[in-house]
């Protein structure tokens, strides 16, 4: 007779998963249904061919409606010194009020992109899958801004921590 698996209850998986470092995203949006952008770290890559990254978005967030209207989005990877502006845009802050925090420019889809972030991917939403309390976004990415900044931005142990990034071997 096979093992029975145990169940894993919500609150043990959010704990396991605050033990898996990510990197942390502001996630913009704008378009007919307005600008909008939120805090992730539900982010990775799918493939390079076409360039197509995920995104998770909770589909009861005030962002949801606005992404799924503008098809279009930039996941602008934060830097060491972006925790306030992270803070600010996982919060409840008005969308003007969480922008007018910081510089950006305008995208080639249109979304906000970060001036000062490690890298900007300016994207198409091409499908969306719906899971549990999330949609996930697979977005193909149309342009690319890679900022000289040398610290990126984690999140581990509910926690930032700001990372340096190498060349390959020397000492910086």
């Amino acid at each position: 007779m096979p093992e029975r698996i145990a169940g894993v209850t919500r609150q043990q998986y959010r704990d396991a998963m605050a033990r898996l470092g990510a990197a942390v995203n502001i996630v913009t949006t704008d378009g007919p249904a307005g600008r909008h952008g939120f805090t992730a770290s539900a982010v990775c890559s799918v493939t390079d061919t076409p360039p197509t990254l995920l995104v998770c978005l909770n589909k009861g967030s005030s962002a949801s409606a606005v992404f799924h209207a503008n098809g279009v989005l930039c996941v602008n990877t934060l830097a060491a010194g972006h925790e306030a502006l992270s803070n600010l845009f996982g919060g409840r802050t008005p969308p003007a009020e969480r922008f007018a925090a910081a510089q950006w420019k305008v995208s080639a889809t249109g979304a906000p992109m970060l001036v000062d972030a490690v890298a900007a991917f300016d994207c198409r939403i091409v499908r969306t899958v719906e899971v549990g309390t999330h949609d996930v976004l697979f977005c193909e990415v149309v342009g690319l801004a890679e900022g000289g900044v040398p610290h990126g931005l984690i999140y581990f142990s509910r926690r930032y921590h700001a990372i340096r990034g190498g060349h390959g071997g020397g000492d910086e």
